[in-house]
């Protein structure tokens, strides 16, 4: 997949430099690649096909609502390195990456549909998703773009929605399950476990003392979704190993610990020393709430019977 940054409405010199018969593309912010994404793409493919276009999806260096709301700042669920890899396995041509700014914000759609896609890109097919609205005017929909791209030479078709029982998928409903704790439903919506990486760094060491050494995660961005407090199933990736774990996201009351939200992973059957060193933690489900225990040894026995739960989740 070809990787173009747009930090102007010029047509990247790669693209300028080929012949070829346009792109179908769409338009978003990908956040996750969760399933309705993928199918979204497949949608694109299918589009494509048909006029023998290539494909691209058009997405944005950071999240709009980041830039034009200061005060609002929504968790993501992947970082912008994440969300390129991610689409590099969709099997598309190209992924065309728009540094979104205030001055982008101001076009109106159509303005947006002739700079950026006809002008740009080369967009010969757009393909709609079923909730996607850009340019500045919020009130048009997919009948103003579909006029819009009727004089600007564009077909525009409108995307179906995939839905999960009774949900449609979408990055808000993943957000919303894990910050529920739902690691089930966010799991089934992605289309794999939600996962968080960075650095092990040092903790409160207190629970190598009562029997279960934990990696204290310090995710590599402070703008990554953290999942709501409580105890977790979870598999850990390390050295290129994986680990299955009891994952604690919480206060720890029971020690004290103040206002601080830590992640602390408890690895199964894993002996070494995990400091400064990468890891990856994926939620695959929680257990139970973060309760504060009478004294340390009640606090070990239900450590006891989280990590025999937690085995059972993992390995039957």
């Amino acid at each position: 997949m070809e990787i173009f940054a747009i930090d102007s409405f010029a047509k990247p010199q790669a693209l300028d430099s080929r012949s070829h018969s346009g792109y179908c593309a769409t338009i978003g912010f990908f956040d996750g690649v969760h399933l309705g994404h993928r199918f979204l793409l497949e949608q694109v493919k299918h589009y494509a096909a048909l006029d023998s276009l290539q494909t691209m999806a058009i997405t944005f260096s950071e999240h709009p609502r980041r830039v034009l709301n200061q005060a609002y700042q929504p968790s993501l669920l992947t970082t912008r390195e994440e969300r390129i890899s991610l689409l590099s396995h969709e099997g598309l041509d190209a992924c065309a990456v728009l540094q979104f700014s205030r001055e982008m914000a101001s076009l109106s759609a159509y303005e947006f549909m002739q700079k950026c896609l006809v002008e740009a890109l080369d967009v010969k097919t757009l393909v709609i998703g079923y909730d996607h609205h850009f340019g500045k005017k919020s009130a048009e929909g997919f009948q103003d773009y579909q006029r819009y791209g009727n004089e600007l030479g564009i077909q525009v078709v409108e995307a179906h929605p995939l839905t999960c029982g009774d949900y449609t998928v979408s990055s808000s409903l993943v957000r919303k399950s894990l910050e529920q704790g739902n690691g089930v439903l966010a799991a089934q919506a992605l289309g794999r476990n939600y996962s968080l990486h960075g650095m092990v760094v040092h903790g409160h060491r207190v629970g190598g003392e009562i029997g279960f050494p934990t990696a204290n995660l310090q995710p590599q961005s402070s703008q990554l979704l953290v999942p709501g407090i409580g105890v977790y199933a979870g598999w850990a990736q390390v050295d290129g190993e994986t680990y299955g774990a009891m994952i604690n996201i919480g206060r720890r009351p029971t020690l004290d610990n103040g206002d601080n939200v830590s992640i602390e992973a408890h690895l199964f059957d894993f002996t070494g020393n995990l400091y400064e060193k990468e890891i990856t933690l994926s939620f695959v489900e929680k257990m139970r709430e973060e309760m504060k225990f009478a004294d340390i040894s009640a606090l070990v026995d239900q450590l006891n019977c989280d990590a025999a739960a937690a085995r059972r989740i993992l390995f039957l």
